[in-house]
Parts: C-alpha cells; structure tokens; sequence
C-alpha cells in the first residue's frame, strides 16, 4: 500500500505559493511521500535539532559534560572572519528563564533543553559557543544529512553578511530527527534522553496541532518572517513510527503556515500505517 490522503495535498500544497517542502517515511529507508525534499530553506531554529545532537554525541566522547556550568551572557563573537561580536536582543528571543540567569551559569543539560522545549535563542548560542560549529557537520554527516549546514549563531549578522548562513532540507531534517529516534546517531542512552527532550516541546501550534489529542511527537519547529518548518517523529500506539518534516518559504501569514503544516501533519496521520513500513 502507499500513501493516498499526502498526494491529495497537491493542490493546496501548490495554492501556498512560493516553496513547500514535505518528507514523510519510516525512520530508516526510503520516505514514503516527498515534495522538493532536497529544497533549501532557511533554517531559522530547526537547526537547534543539530545542535542538540552533537552536544550530546561530544557528551559521549567525553569532550564536554552535560553537567557543566556555562556563564550565561548576551554577546558573542561571530562567525565571520575577524573579532566581530554582537548583542543578542531579548525581545527576540522565546524563553525567559535563559535570560533571567544573565551574569549567572546554567548546567549544559538545561540549556540543551530550554533550546528545544522552549526554543530559546540564547541557549543555542551558549551551547555553540562550548561546543563550535565544526563538529555539527559531523553529526550531519553521519545522520545522513547532506546538504543541511549550521554554520553560525542566532543574530549573527556580521556572519550573514559574509555568506555564511543555517540552510536545511525537509529530508535531511527528516533524516536527523530519524538518527535519533533510531538511536543510530549517539548510544541508545543519550538518544532516548534527546528524544524525552523532543516529545517535550512546547511549541505545538504546527505538526502537532494538526495530530489526534494526545500524540506522541518528538519534535521542533522553527519561525521567522515568511519561514515555518517543523520536523518530529510521530509515535502512534497503532502503527509504526514515522519521520515527516514540512519546510515552508512562503509569503503566507504565520498562522496560514501553521495551519498548512498541520494540515499536512493531519494528512500524515491518515496514512500512518503505510508511512512507518520500510519500503
């Protein structure tokens, strides 16, 4: 059997104008439906997945521990060539326990998971400045991600200006968040700790919105102007689980692009029995 209610999608798919990504499969194998799957997009903080991932495969090297305590504070170097540094801006950011812990330290393991549960920016940036950008494309790498590249921070825009940007895909979104909820990127301890993190987002106005009440989604979702994405790993009780990931560039209002997420998540659902099996 294959996929029936993703295809019916086309046309609203298309209707949403400018570029709408979809992978939707079982966890290892092929996807069961994609749409432009190997697009680029701006990443905005679906690249926190990555960041998450190698924190914790460092972790496992013994190059940082998840314990330790970072000094949290608001500048930071940038990632373009020279000694440019930059401010971060609360206002722009989800999360104020990060922020009320300014000129304090907060453990590694905290930060990892405000970055994701709450997507706080500048957790992220704390993280990256421990553990370096150049390990992230070994996480990619070895998740099967290959054309995703994080090689910078949140506000970063010395970086931006020098060409150096967070660009993804719906398939190797798909395919990370895939690794870990297969346990094929760190050990099977670090992953199910990674994966508890996920299915505790509490940014659920995307893919999850458009699940039954109660669905097990281990995921993130990332926004700025004209970007929705979201990628999770959907865990039914009576099907196999599944990888989906929906990058959106469009001009859609936000919530338009939420509600087409889910729609797209909705339409996942149906087809849950057909997208888990390996082809």
């Amino acid at each position: 059997m294959t996929a029936s209610h993703l295809p019916a999608l086309t046309d609203t798919l298309d209707a949403a104008g400018g570029t709408v990504s979809v992978y939707a499969g079982p966890l290892s194998g092929p996807p069961a439906f994609t749409r432009l799957p190997d697009e680029p997009h701006y990443a905005a903080s679906t690249m926190k997945a990555a960041v998450l991932a190698t924190a914790y495969r460092l972790a496992e090297a013994g190059a940082v521990e998840l314990d330790e305590p970072l000094a949290v504070h608001d500048e930071f170097t940038s990632a373009a060539p020279g000694d440019a540094r930059f401010a971060m801006r609360h206002s722009y950011d989800n999360d104020d326990e990060v922020w009320a812990r300014l000129g304090d330290t907060a453990p590694l393991r905290w930060l990892l998971r405000r970055m994701i549960i709450r997507s706080s920016n500048l957790a992220t940036n704390l993280v990256l400045e421990r553990i370096g950008t150049h390990a992230l494309a070994n996480t990619l790498r070895d998740a099967g991600a290959t054309r995703m590249v994080v090689a910078r921070g949140i506000e970063d825009a010395a970086a931006v200006d020098a060409g150096l940007d967070n660009l993804v895909t719906a398939g190797d979104l798909a395919r990370l968040l895939a690794a870990i909820a297969d346990r094929r990127i760190a050990s099977a301890r670090h992953c199910d700790e990674m994966m508890g993190i996920l299915l505790d987002q509490e940014c659920t106005e995307d893919l999850a919105a458009g699940l039954p009440p109660g669905t097990r989604i281990a995921h993130k979702n990332g926004w700025v102007e004209r970007i929705r994405h979201g990628v999770g790993v959907v865990l039914p009780d009576d099907a196999p689980p599944y990888a989906i990931a929906v990058c959106t560039t469009t001009d859609l209002p936000d919530a338009q692009a939420c509600a087409l997420l889910a729609e797209v998540s909705a339409a996942a659902w149906a087809d849950r029995h057909d997208l888990g099996q390996p082809g």
